[in-house]
């Protein structure tokens, strides 16, 4: 089989897009009418199926233990099966319910380096013949394959032994389940595949270039480039020659034609991030990029083909910009076709936050070589009592200080780089990482807060949410709408 890495190439892919190709390949390889991928959920020791052909369900799950799958999983033996009706192990409970016939398989773990089972391969009934001894020695190095291919996602955080969250991923390296994120996700998802121009919107640090490279990667031009155009970071006199690029005699020193970023993105994606910085000249200019796909190059008087699909991105109010003659309307009108708005980190919830701290605590340990860290609940509360004005990319960088700063193997809050001055954070401190902090507020505000809170807490269960508060489900639904 081709090197599975090739379908990844370190990019914000669809993760389940990409069991899915390994899926068919796998079927096509081993001449199976079926295969599975099934990942480890240590959270609720369980096998789930990711990545399978199942027209009859839309996932399986299986008890560490259960069936041939669930054995594989709990004690790491790979198995080749020439009839499953006599093995003892096998479970009949998926196939009474899928109507499926197994009647032949081969399993095989899949371990990362540490040696943890991360997966279970599995690949059911050859068509023709039975499967032999070196078509499980080939699935075993498929195995190998893919515990590299995993080990290069975000998943690898999410399939350690210690973590305690259900599993939770879309789009690779990009982290959260709360419901405004799976409204990106649907977004990216629905655009991804079209021409359509995309604005993203956000907060600085919300991850607004992470989900401009999901459209990208995401999309029929993801094996073209995509080119980032930092709108902020250039001059006003430079940014027309970065775009555009300059023919021979364009201005003195130009010895030489030079393309711009237009040209390197030829067949890809331009990625404008902070388009509201850019001059109302350069603007116009931009405006007829977009409107007609043609652009000159500075100094020159020959108009160019442009074959670019557009992503821009701003935390800026467009309108307001608009409004005051800052910005073009018909260029703010060109750029939103499809747009997709960040949530700021304060309000994705604490579920989503926990699931943020858990993967910069994994990722920068293994970076920097400080395995085995931990957070202290002290140190816990002080990071959901923070309300995060850099968003994500604050969290991560203050996830990095501590890590690289902290003496042992503990975290304590004292090795963050932000300080919370008021009383309420130290007494959230003391109480541990389940305290509730808030400002002084009327105190039906409060009441909301604390409930959407406890809410949080329990990933969102609204039953469990009212039994842990002491009131009825109704009660709770009132106080929800304050």
């Amino acid at each position: 089989m081709q090197q599975l890495g090739s379908l990844l190439r370190d990019r914000q892919v669809d993760l389940d897009e990409v069991l899915a190709k390994l899926v068919e390949a796998l079927q096509r390889h081993f001449d199976a009418e079926r295969a599975t991928i099934y990942l480890v959920d240590h959270a609720a020791r369980e096998l789930v199926s990711r990545a399978a052909y199942l027209p009859e369900i839309a996932e399986i799950r299986l008890r560490l233990g259960e069936g041939i799958a669930g054995w594989v999983g709990a004690r790491g033996e790979s198995i080749r099966l020439g009839e499953t009706r006599t093995d003892a192990r096998f479970s009949r409970r998926i196939d009474a319910t899928t109507g499926y016939d197994t009647r032949s398989m081969l399993c095989v773990p899949v371990r990362d380096a540490d040696h943890v089972i991360v997966a279970v391969v599995q690949v059911l009934n050859r068509r023709e013949g039975e499967f032999a001894e070196h078509h499980l020695a080939d699935l075993q190095q498929v195995a190998e394959q893919l515990a590299r291919l995993l080990d290069d996602t975000s998943l690898r955080s999410q399939l350690r032994p210690d973590h305690e969250r259900p599993l939770s991923f879309r789009f690779n390296f990009i982290v959260g389940a709360s419901a405004g994120m799976h409204a990106v996700y649907e977004r990216v998802e629905r655009c991804a595949a079209t021409e359509a121009t995309v604005l993203v919107r956000g907060e600085t640090g919300t991850g607004k270039e992470l989900i401009a490279r999901a459209v990208h990667f995401n999309s029929p031009r993801r094996d073209r480039p995509l080119v980032k155009v930092d709108c902020a970071a250039l001059p006003e006199q430079l940014i027309e020659n970065e775009l555009f690029g300059h023919e021979k005699g364009a201005y003195t020193g130009a010895d030489q034609a030079a393309p711009g970023k237009v040209e390197a993105a030829e067949g890809g994606t331009l990625f404008l991030d902070e388009i509201g910085e850019l001059s109302m000249a350069t603007q116009g200019k931009l405006l007829r990029l977009l409107q007609d796909r043609t652009y000159l190059r500075v100094g020159g008087s020959t108009p160019r083909r442009a074959n670019v699909r557009f992503v821009a991105a701003t935390h800026r109010p467009l309108e307001t910009l608009v409004e005051e003659g800052a910005f073009r309307s018909d260029l703010y009108y060109r750029l939103r076709v499809v747009e997709i708005g960040m949530p700021p980190l304060r309000e994705r919830g604490h579920a989503d936050l926990e699931r943020l701290i858990d993967h910069f605590l994994f990722e920068h340990s293994r970076t920097h070589r400080r395995r085995g860290l931990e957070l202290t609940a002290e140190a816990r509360a002080a990071l959901h009592g923070y309300s995060w004005p850099g968003n994500v990319r604050e969290l991560e960088h203050a996830m990095e200080s501590a890590v690289v700063l902290s003496p042992g193997q503990r975290i304590t809050p004292d090795l963050f780089p932000f300080r919370q001055a008021t009383r309420s954070l130290q007494r959230a401190e003391a109480l541990g990482a389940d305290a509730f902090v808030s400002p002084l507020r009327p105190l039906r505000e409060v009441e909301e807060a604390y409930v959407r809170h406890v809410l949080e807490l329990c990933d969102g269960n609204r039953s469990e949410a009212a039994r842990r508060l002491g009131i009825g489900r109704n009660t709770l639904l009132r106080k929800l709408k304050g």
